[in-house]
């Protein structure tokens, strides 16, 4: 997408291919622990102020989407077929 990345940006987006790739398939756990590795990187990130306004504004969007993606989205709340 963009040419130029920084290592933090480079860093985001390992994160984020891990958690589509875990959730693709359906590791949910895992999938989760990433976002949440990913999250905790991208509010350290913004509070060290190492990140561009638009890179921000990027990341935060993408934030917000995965975090509706993966409400509700683990094994411990999936509900057995039998019952």
């Amino acid at each position: 997408m963009f040419l130029f990345k920084g290592k933090e940006e480079e860093e985001l987006d390992f994160l984020l291919a891990r958690v589509d790739s875990n959730m693709s398939n359906n590791y949910k756990d895992a999938a989760q622990e990433d976002f949440k590795e990913f999250s905790a990187l991208f509010l350290k990130l913004c509070a060290e102020g190492k990140l561009r306004a638009k890179v921000a504004a990027r990341y935060e969007a993408k934030l917000q989407q995965y975090q509706e993606k993966l409400k509700g989205y683990s094994h411990k709340d999936q509900k057995p077929f039998w019952t």
